[in-house]
């Protein structure tokens, strides 16, 4: 089971050790689920769309997948 974080500094320090972050936009919800893949477990945030650009520019992820654009 996936460990959703509330609050997004505590998602930026975890994003430090994380091996992968994906990037789910949501246009109908109007947020995006933002996903770090630890070597233990799977942390999730949900940002608004209209934040996300300023979240993900925070983001200190080495590798940043953004699985709704590859789905078009």
């Amino acid at each position: 089971m996936p460990i959703e974080i509330k609050d997004p500094e505590e998602f930026i320090k975890i994003s430090e050790r994380a091996s992968e972050c994906r990037v789910v936009r949501r246009p109908k919800e109007n947020l995006a689920k933002v996903k770090a893949r630890t070597k233990r477990y799977l942390y999730t945030i949900k940002v608004p769309l209209d934040q996300l650009e300023e979240f993900l520019k925070k983001l200190k992820c080495q590798n940043i997948k953004d699985l709704s654009k590859e789905r078009k």
